[in-house]
């Protein structure tokens, strides 16, 4: 592996070799997601426990200060929307020159295992990567299923994981799961956890510290922590597991003091 690789690697996991990054790629087709109409007003407060930012070039340039010390994990991958017929139809939308001159320190990409567009999907994270490993930039797969897969069973996301490694993505991130050390375990390079749609306080602590025991790497979550009412205690909550090995009910202590201190 290049310096360059290695560097970038570095700037995105911490010295322990896990992460937190933090998503607000969500409008490139949800649209003004709630609580992230204005995301530099969002993110403010958050910016300084993230190991990385996970956005779009669009959001980057008009909303986040470039003096922030925050690596960009830059989203590369769209084309379709919401309401349109299907999430899946995606394409590479920016360039290496831009992902260069955006200073990212990785690129990012969705693809769709189990859906009509899986091997279109899985040709951009290919092209992507042959791009990026001749300027050192690290790909990160971000992995989805089909339909008939919603149940997010290991068994696929383990098929998902490996695909995205097998094609060269250097970060894979997916769904917590049951049996979760089973995707792990089959994939070759780090796997760092999805959120998904949010769920109770409790719960989000407990999916992250099962997943992290079970060999993730970190987590890319974004709606669980800037939708919440107490933002900053639960990424500093979930923080504490990370990078720091809190159990469930020391990171729910956590999270407790510091939503009643805000609460004051």
């Amino acid at each position: 592996m290049d310096w360059g690789m290695k560097n970038r690697l570095a700037q995105l996991f911490a010295k322990d070799g896990n992460c937190m990054f933090l998503p607000i790629d969500h409008g490139y087709f949800q649209g003004p997601t709630r609580k992230l109409e204005k995301p530099g007003n969002t993110v403010a407060p958050l910016m300084q426990y993230a190991d990385g930012l996970f956005v779009t070039r669009g959001v980057l340039r008009n909303a986040i200060d470039p003096a922030t010390s925050a690596p960009v994990v830059l989203r590369v991958s769209g084309g379709s929307s919401v309401i349109g017929a299907d999430l899946a139809n995606e394409e590479i939308t920016t360039s290496i020159a831009e992902i260069i001159r955006l200073n990212a320190s990785a690129a990012g990409v969705s693809v769709f295992v189990g859906t009509d567009y899986e091997r279109q999907s899985l040709m951009n994270l290919a092209k992507l990567v042959n791009e990026c490993e001749d300027y050192g930039i690290p790909v990160m797969a971000v992995t989805a299923v089909g339909k008939e897969l919603e149940k997010r069973d290991a068994r696929y996301l383990a098929l998902c994981c490996r695909i995205a490694a097998e094609l060269g993505a250097r970060v894979v991130k997916t769904y917590w799961c049951e049996n979760f050390d089973k995707v792990v375990d089959g994939c070759p390079v780090p796997v760092i956890m999805a959120g998904g749609p949010k769920v109770e306080d409790k719960g989000v602590i407990e999916f992250v510290h099962d997943g992290m025991q079970r060999g993730a790497k970190g987590v890319n979550l974004g709606r669980n922590i800037w939708q919440h009412e107490h933002p900053v205690a639960m990424m500093r909550a979930l923080r504490s597991i990370i990078h720091e090995s809190a159990g469930v009910e020391q990171a729910w202590d956590m999270f407790n003091t510091l939503k009643n201190a805000d609460k004051s």
